[in-house]
């Protein structure tokens, strides 16, 4: 690990100041994710911002209905909150699919959003990639990619996002809320928040130099059938080979996204209206274009299978 300097703001605008006047620097909050790259010396920030004395740890009732998760918000505590377990389940249920106690209980809201990805290559520092090297090669196309992405892909990179809360997260039509160095706000729709890797597949979200999320607000509640189904290598501390998370109505209506197939968390709204037609015609929507390597092709049918399990779980009411 690199040597580095530190600091402890006190406001959410100074960190961000902070961040922008700094070069090399980085948040840090949990560190669940930053500490392992910092260790391995992928991430070598010059400089940490700690956040966690910001008072960004709140879950609050909305006066719309909805619910504003503060950025310092811990997993464990945001899965363990009674709105979230009677409003927002598929959250809840994300969350407690991912990593482990231990790892919950250090990690927040904004961390697990800017969770980078587990891709082999990206953490073999011998290896070409471009996430990690812009301009330096894909080693994961044409090595080994069984854990990798099938659709939004590209020539530079196929790397998946390995959040599941993030997953949820976009089912539920988040906003991500920020602070600029310069003091102002904005609000961004997780549907935008997350990018696909086109040519310049290391940036990765589109908060800009120096901005600080500082909470994620949800919707006022819809009802429904909540779900997140994650299929993995084993039953625990594993990323999702493909997950699912739905909110499925009594009509046979609802939202569905995915994990594990992608860049980002994916969802095609285009696809939720096929949902009378049953899961195939959902899933064949939800990945049209895909472009499976030979190792990662089990993953079509496999979405079309974990989807139609979903929506059966989902009528039995």
């Amino acid at each position: 690990m690199k040597a580095f300097t530190y600091q402890r703001a006190r406001s959410p605008a100074e960190a961000a100041a902070a961040a922008l006047q700094t070069p090399g620097a980085k948040f840090i909050a949990g560190g669940t994710n930053l500490l392992d790259l910092m260790k391995l010396e992928i991430e070598t920030p010059a400089h940490l911002i700690d956040v966690n004395s910001l008072a960004l740890d709140k879950i609050e009732t909305m006066a719309d209905g909805g619910l504003r998760i503060g950025a310092l918000v811990r997993n464990t505590d945001l899965a363990a909150d009674p709105r979230v377990r009677r409003d927002y389940g598929v959250l809840a249920r994300a969350l407690l699919a991912g990593a482990s106690t231990q790892l919950r209980n250090q990690a927040s809201t904004s961390g697990n959003l800017l969770q980078r990805t587990r891709c082999p290559y990206f953490y073999d520092t011998n290896l070409p990639c471009n996430k990690r090297v812009p301009g330096s090669g894909c080693s994961a196309i044409g090595g080994f990619s069984r854990q990798l992405a099938v659709v939004g892909v590209s020539d530079a990179c196929i790397a998946t996002h390995p959040s599941d809360m993030a997953v949820a997260m976009r089912v539920l039509d988040a906003q991500v809320e920020t602070v600029r160095p310069d003091g102002s706000v904005r609000t961004i729709p997780i549907a935008d928040f997350h990018r696909l890797p086109d040519n310049t597949p290391h940036i990765e979200h589109a908060l800009q130099p120096g901005e600080l999320i500082t909470g994620v607000s949800l919707p006022k509640p819809i009802g429904g059938r909540h779900i997140y189904r994650k299929v993995r290598d084993r039953s625990s501390y594993a990323f999702a080979l493909i997950s699912v998370a739905a909110i499925i109505q009594p009509d046979g209506s609802g939202k569905v996204a995915l994990g594990g197939v992608a860049h980002k968390p994916w969802r095609m709204e285009a696809a939720e209206q096929k949902m009378p037609n049953g899961a195939k015609a959902v899933a064949d929507q939800l990945l049209a274009g895909a472009k499976p390597t030979h190792d990662n092709a089990f993953k079509i049918p496999l979405v079309e299978r974990t989807l139609a399990a979903v929506l059966a779980e989902a009528k039995k009411g």
